[in-house]
């Protein structure tokens, strides 16, 4: 439930939004997802928080990191980390919880209600504490793919639990036939 009059924030993890996006069939359009919270209530900040390769000549999301930071998004990167798993598989691991975690708490007493992308349970704690502080909060992830991309502690925890997939005709758009596979980075569920 939304009000047209309160504040509001958008917290974006955008490698779990990706996951689980993509889990679903879909891509997200950023420009349709910022008009769709800004016609719910009062949008002061909308974050997006993703690592970046940076010892990649191009990196596959360099493009959509530009897009969000000139269309009113804050952008929040940080290097992702390369190394070798066990099997002797090339992985990139680029978690933002913490950042992500800090900047919720300190917008906190400024905003009525967090709208969080991301299915993390790690985030669990953190609504949590945005609640006592009187602070609303909403989380936008998937229960419908397979395995569910939300843990069933972050959803029990939210004031309100968004699928995802009921937003599509919304902020959808139809996955890009010839776009790059973004680099795996870990998302966490549970």
């Amino acid at each position: 439930m939304f009000y047209k009059d309160e504040r509001l924030a958008l917290f974006i993890d955008g490698s779990n939004l990706y996951a689980a996006a993509k889990s679903l069939g879909f891509d997200i359009d950023y420009k349709l997802l910022r008009a769709e919270f800004m016609r719910r209530g009062k949008l002061l900040r909308a974050f997006y928080y993703t690592a970046l390769l940076e010892n990649e000549e191009y990196s596959p999301i360099r493009p959509l990191v530009d897009w969000l930071n000139y269309n009113g998004f804050t952008m929040v990167t940080k290097p992702a980390k390369e190394y070798i798993d066990s099997q002797g598989r090339r992985k990139v691991k680029g978690n933002m919880d913490i950042e992500l975690a800090v900047d919720a708490m300190e917008l906190a007493p400024r905003v009525d209600h967090i709208v969080l992308f991301s299915g993390d349970g790690d985030f669990r704690p953190l609504v949590e504490s945005l609640q006592r502080q009187g602070v609303r909060v909403s989380v936008v992830s998937t229960i419908r793919s397979q395995p569910p991309m939300i843990s069933d502690d972050l959803r029990r925890q939210a004031d309100n639990f968004i699928e995802l997939e009921d937003l599509k005709d919304v902020i959808g758009r139809p996955p890009r036939e010839d776009a790059p596979e973004r680099p795996r980075v870990a998302v966490n569920s549970d």
